[in-house]
């Protein structure tokens, strides 16, 4: 794709690849710049964006293109489902390159590792892990303007400055604009790395200042967005697929020909069984209909008759499942972290509290079921679809089509949310089959029913904690054991319990101090598929230790809130890593640069108690709940006030969420996630729940997998960012908002009512 840049209306978000790219600016006479940022180079910063700690991000790409009319083209890398990360990264570039957002055109790169870096958008690591890689590249950029300049004055570089889309000399005044420049600059080398000269973050003019607009808010608001449901092809066809019901099920027969006769329907495919071993990301299986239109498809499997092998799962039961797990909790599991001697303080103890907390499966539920187009000419598959990883889609559809991999080219729509969900690419292997199989573009679309019974679910998770207190209700004792199917389970066979990796989502790295402290894992086998889900296991994990230690002040008759604090214990780093019994998840970050700071986790709980009126006086049926958590190396504390009246019915007046998220980049965008995650955590913690019976899911639709509405989410949110310099490093901010929350109203409701919630969803618990 050839694209000249000056002719992109503002705004504009475009797909191109870096030849595409390259040929436009050079047609145009522009100049392009990338910025490799190599393994252990200084510029892999604190972050570690060089993958030097166990190869978490690969070294990123990035190119910059100006035109002789001074648009400067941005390439983003990353997915945008609603964190606005391709406004953030490019506003990075942007802000070093002194460029005039006005100015600035994005263009979402598609999916290519080798040119890129890493493209998997989950694990709130975007910003991290790009912050300086793309300072970097702005940098590299404006000092190549600038010495464009100072060769065309023959002055020296360190007389020229960029301003505002402008080089000036500051002696003589002279100026000459970024368009200008473009085809002298192209001629310069980039700056060595360590010649590389980012600005003084008091000169930073968009990072740090929340004044930038969300690049897709316009179109969004007007409906002018492109999901991955908007893509139209020439001579498309749209499907629907009939999955197994059952995880790891197999068609055992199969009758299309009523649905042939469903008028636009144009063929019936049988879809390849789900390969042996893990579920990896492969498709499930089952019978499609392709039509001329998405309704004609969805009557024509309506009309399938299909006989099914439900395979080993076909009696798996919720119910069950969870009876087993409790039953299980109460026997010794597998040992991770250790401190002390647990047994015998428990012993010891002048009393024992107990505290069981459940969290069912959850499903995503995007507002964007998903959906993904295919298109193959000859030896070459095109695809389109609303993926946060590229990179998988790309190496999946490459193996299961039998291509090479330069002749697989993924294109990343903007995202209808995520959440998780849309980094697996089972659906974009069924595009790509379905579109071998009939020699036209195919568009697959997933009904709502489908997304909800066919998801990567959130694990359950059964927590029980032990504390021993002594006479004066200090806790000597924590014993934590935690029951959850690991999400490795998509990846490997025989796994049957949580390690360190899924622990260290806000279990292994409790933070408490306690004298003897052990922190297990049970047994919990999976007989669903397994993801990754917002905040991942930091939503069961907090669940219980924040309710629990609620439990714990209230049987001290001690604020909660103090309480939290005495168990935080003073301001410290807390050697976890020295204490597990392997290898400590941490984020996939060094420990050293991102350590567990409980002072950092005192603090937010402060300041959302002190902003939330902690203590004042509240109406009847009114409580307040307290709730602090570390989740991806963020630190957050919410502070929930609801009101219970007389039927049950709950409200939530006000929440209140400070969060230590490192040097705050783009603040309106911290505010916004947080916001949104206050609503996402009423709908977990009121409804949210998956349940499975004879190895089906019993949820299809909104109906009876109910989410927030209007007069049940937050009536107001206030957010408290803690500020912090620029050498606080930044991190995550799309899901550590989620842990606290459900924790905070559970407690609120307990004050309000007097009644305890330790499983999840509320639903109608205060009716009962």
């Amino acid at each position: 794709m050839i694209m000249t840049h000056m002719h992109l209306p503002k705004g504009t978000i475009a797909n191109v690849s870096r030849r595409g790219l390259l040929k436009g600016v050079v047609a145009t006479g522009s100049f392009i710049v990338a910025a490799h940022v190599t393994r252990g180079t200084a510029f892999a910063y604190e972050t570690g964006a060089s993958g030097m700690h166990g190869g978490v991000v690969s070294d990123p790409h990035i190119f910059i293109a100006i035109d002789k009319n001074g648009i400067v083209s941005i390439v983003t890398h990353r997915s945008e489902m609603g964190t606005g990360i391709r406004t953030s990264l490019p506003m990075i570039v942007a802000d070093e390159l002194e460029a005039d957002w006005s100015k600035v055109h994005i263009v979402q790169a598609p999916g290519d590792e080798d040119k890129y870096g890493n493209q998997d958008t989950d694990g709130s690591r975007s910003t991290r892990h790009f912050i300086q890689p793309m300072r970097a590249c702005g940098a590299a950029m404006r000092q190549m303007l600038v010495a464009a300049a100072a060769q065309q004055w023959k002055v020296a570089a360190e007389e020229c400055q960029a301003v505002n889309h402008e080089v000036v000399h500051k002696k003589s005044g002279k100026k000459l604009g970024f368009g200008q420049l473009a085809s002298a600059a192209s001629a310069m080398p980039t700056p060595a790395m360590d010649k590389i000269k980012v600005k003084d973050p008091k000169d930073f003019r968009y990072i740090g200042k929340g004044k930038i607009k969300p690049t897709d808010l316009h179109d969004i608001t007007v409906g002018k967005a492109r999901y991955g449901q908007d893509v139209v092809l020439p001579g498309m066809r749209f499907a629907v697929i009939a999955r197994p019901p059952v995880v790891g099920g197999k068609v055992k027969s199969y009758d299309g020909s009523e649905a042939m006769k469903v008028p636009g329907v144009l063929k019936v495919v049988r879809m390849p069984d789900q390969p042996d071993g893990p579920p990896l990301y492969n498709p499930v299986g089952g019978v499609a209909v392709v039509a001329k239109n998405t309704w004609a498809a969805i009557k024509g499997r309506e009309k399938l008759k299909i006989e099914w092998d439900d395979g080993p799962n076909a009696n798996f039961d919720s119910v069950a499942y969870k009876a087993q797990l409790e039953a299980d909790s109460k026997e010794p599991g597998k040992t991770f972290r250790n401190v002390g001697d647990v047994d015998a303080a428990l012993k010891s103890a002048a009393k024992v509290m107990t505290g069981e907390y459940y969290v069912p499966h959850l499903a995503h539920a995007t507002m964007e079921p998903l959906a993904a187009t295919a298109s193959i000419t000859g030896d070459k598959c095109e695809v389109w679809a609303p993926t946060q990883s590229p990179q998988a889609a790309h190496d999946f559809v490459t193996k299961w089509l039998g291509l090479k991999p330069e002749n697989v080219k993924v294109n990343v729509t903007l995202l209808g949310g995520g959440f998780g969900r849309k980094s697996k690419c089972d659906f974009v292997v069924e595009a790509a089959l379905l579109a071998k199989e009939m020699g036209t573009p195919v568009k697959v679309v997933w009904t709502r029913d489908d997304d909800l019974q066919h998801d990567f679910y959130h694990a359950v998770g059964f927590e029980r904690i032990d504390a021993g207190l002594d006479a004066n209700n200090k806790v000597v004792a924590w014993r934590h054991r935690a029951h959850s199917e690991s999400f490795m389970t998509t990846f490997a066979q025989n796994v049957d319990r949580m390690d360190l990796f899924p622990l260290g989502f806000g279990a292994s790295d409790t933070p408490f101090d306690v004298a003897n402290l052990r922190i297990e894992s049970g047994k919990a086998e999976a007989h669903a598929r397994i993801g990754w889900f917002r905040s991942v296991y930091n939503v069961q994990h907090a669940f219980a230790i924040q309710s629990f230690v609620a439990e714990l002040a209230h049987a001290a008759g001690k604020d909660p809130k103090d309480y939290l604090l005495e168990l935080i214990g003073p301001a410290r780093i807390v050697d976890v890593a020295s204490q597990c019994t392997d290898k400590f998840w941490n984020y996939g970050e060094p420990v050293s640069e991102f350590p567990i700071d409980t002072g950092r986790l005192r603090r937010v709980i402060e300041v959302a108690a002190k902003e939330a009126g902690w203590g004042r006086k509240l109406p009847p049926g009114h409580g307040l709940g307290i709730a602090g958590h570390r989740a991806f190396v963020t630190y957050v504390a919410t502070v929930v006030e609801v009101a219970v009246d007389k039927r049950g019915n709950i409200s939530i007046p006000r929440v209140d969420t400070a969060i230590d998220c490192g040097f705050a980049v783009n603040p309106e965008r911290i505010r916004s996630q947080c916001e949104g995650a206050a609503v996402m955590g009423t709908s977990l913690a009121l409804h949210g729940e998956i349940t499975f019976k004879n190895g089906r899911v019993q949820q299809s639709n909104f109906d009876n997998f109910k989410l927030a509405r209007i007069t049940e989410a937050p009536l107001t949110t206030h957010i408290h960012i803690i500020p912090n310099t620029l050498d606080v490093h930044p991190s995550g901010v799309g899901e550590p908002g989620i842990p606290t929350f459900a924790p905070a109203l559970a407690n609120a409701i307990f004050a309000a009512t007097g009644k305890r919630i330790r499983t999840l969803p509320i639903g109608d618990q205060l009716r009962a």
